[in-house]
């Protein structure tokens, strides 16, 4: 079990990826007190501890945790963190999520007003560039190994990779490029189109498939199904991509995700909880404990901001601090049948359902998705008063249950109308609890299934680009409570389906060009 993540200095990191250009000389340092790939590299337990700080990248945002010592300068390391900035794009952009706060240009994502120069915006940039950039230098150090424990962790580094460009083919579409086949020097990296890197990233997914480890073989490490669910939101989003669809493909690859250990868990809580790590729908996490994977980011922005007023972070949470700062709008709570859907969980005591002040943390019904307690109610096991224990579900089983039924939709072949909607109406039954909930055949369809994923998957990460999929995250065909800035919604342009390349980057490379009307 992945629960931890094992430091390693950045001064090596660094060090590692300057001496990169030895290559082929294949020689060890004459002075020994160089820390190089040559001598961090000992043991197959070294390797995994350098692994795991590729893993920690998505986690964490410095070496020591929570702050102190950062990965990246120029941004606080909690505003900084990889999770939490991929998760603001992708939730407050959207009718899912509103925040209260002042900072900087937080604001900008909901209202869709963001511009080149948002700080936000090049922290997720610069976040996924540096995932990328350490990879490489795994990868590099990795390649050729003929243990099978590092050949493992070198298809691991390569999917963690396919992971980051996986987000800035969604994100930003044409980002800069490298791989480990770009030494380490001084060059400006190259502008890649979005329908290449989306061909890159597919390549990379199904070269390692037969390298990474069998479903569920150590929880918290990439294994085969977590590339097969990485490689169907490639082909499911893949008409957006690239203009050509890939559902057929995306039925191939969901289809082996079933064959594997999952299972849907009784509970729908099971899976947002301090032990969710037990739960059997989990596919691929990102872990948190609250003793040793600390950060002001993450897991602990997601549960801290999402209480406070008369909701007790101490007795609903576990954790001491509400920062009282996130919560949803009425366009997704009108969603649910808040009487009998198990999933509707929202913090209406002392709420309006309506926003009138987006700063006014009252206007608005918050979030009690997200634990820092175990499902049965107990304190987590570190206990700890700050950080948590509870992970990040990036991929798990309900996602491919809603993917499968989208793809059949969509004229996938390879599939059936009537397991599609036996896996839609699995979800419902739980939560229900009966089959009361359950949808006919004539119900399923594909604003059904919109519908559906955010109730079953809000605030998780998935909204931003389900709605730019299903056409309707920009434009005024689709409204919510101040998108564009103005209490009843309005129409927002199109070129925002995209995010701009950060001014930072476009003024330090000449081989990038912006993306389209920014």
């Amino acid at each position: 079990m992945m629960k931890s993540y094992h430091k390693i200095s950045i001064l090596a990191l660094l060090t590692i990826m300057m001496s990169g250009c030895l290559g082929d000389l294949e020689v060890e340092p004459i002075d020994s007190n160089l820390i190089t790939s040559a001598n961090v590299y000992k043991t197959t337990a070294d390797y995994k501890k350098g692994l795991a700080k590729l893993y920690a990248t998505f986690a964490l945002s410095g070496q020591q945790g929570p702050a102190g010592q950062p990965d990246i300068a120029g941004i606080d390391e909690g505003f900084g963190n990889y999770l939490r900035q991929y998760w603001n794009c992708q939730e407050l952009t959207t009718e899912e999520a509103v925040i209260s706060w002042n900072d900087a240009t937080i604001k900008d994502f909901h209202a869709q007003t963001w511009s080149p120069t948002d700080v936000f915006i090049g922290a997720i940039y610069s976040r996924i560039m540096y995932t990328v950039a350490l990879s490489n230098e795994f990868i590099r150090a990795t390649d050729g190994n003929s243990d099978p424990d590092i050949s493992k962790f070198h298809a691991e580094a390569r999917f963690l990779r396919a992971l980051a460009y996986g987000h800035a083919i969604d994100m930003f579409g044409n980002p800069s490029f490298v791989t480990e086949a770009d030494l380490p020097g001084a060059f400006f990296p190259e502008q890649i189109s979005r329908a290449d890197l989306f061909a890159y990233v597919e390549s990379e997914l199904i070269a390692i498939e037969s390298d990474l480890g069998d479903p569920k073989f150590e929880y918290g490490r990439a294994d085969k199904a977590a590339a097969w669910m990485l490689l169907a939101k490639l082909y499911l989003n893949a008409e957006v991509y690239i203009g050509e669809p890939k559902f057929t493909e995306a039925i191939t690859v969901l289809t082996k995700v079933f064959g594997g250990p999952y299972s849907i868990s009784d509970d729908y809580r099971h899976n947002f909880v301090a032990d969710n790590n037990t739960s059997p729908e989990l596919i691929f996490p990102i872990t948190y404990d609250g003793n040793n994977t600390q950060s002001f980011g993450g897991m602990v922005y997601l549960i801290h901001a999402q209480i406070g007023g008369t909701m007790s972070a101490s007795e609903m949470f576990g954790t001491g601090d509400a920062w009282a700062g996130l919560r949803t709008t009425s366009a997704l709570v009108n969603k649910f049948d808040l009487d009998n859907d198990a999933r509707a969980l929202f913090w209406t005591d002392g709420q309006s359902l309506e926003i009138n002040d987006i700063g006014v943390f009252s206007d608005g019904y918050a979030i009690t998705k997200f634990r820092n307690r175990k499902l049965d109610g107990s304190l987590s096991e570190s206990n700890h008063n700050v950080h948590v224990d509870t992970d990040w579900p990036m991929f798990r089983l309900a996602d491919a249950n809603l993917m499968y039924a989208e793809a059949v939709l969509r004229g996938g072949t390879g599939g059936s109308r009537a397991e599609a909607l036996s896996l839609v109406n699995e979800l419902r039954e739980r939560a229900y609890g009966d089959a009361s909930g359950n949808i006919t055949d004539a119900e399923l369809t594909l604003d059904f299934i919109l519908d559906e994923r955010a109730r079953e998957l809000f605030w998780e990460g998935h909204r931003r680009t389900d709605l730019v999929r299903f056409g309707v995250f920009t434009g005024g065909s689709y409204l919510w409570p101040w998108k564009g800035n103005v209490k009843e919604g309005r129409a927002t342009e199109t070129h925002r389906d995209l995010f701009p390349i950060p001014s930072a980057e476009l003024g330090a490379n000449p081989n990038l060009e912006q993306n389209d009307d920014y």
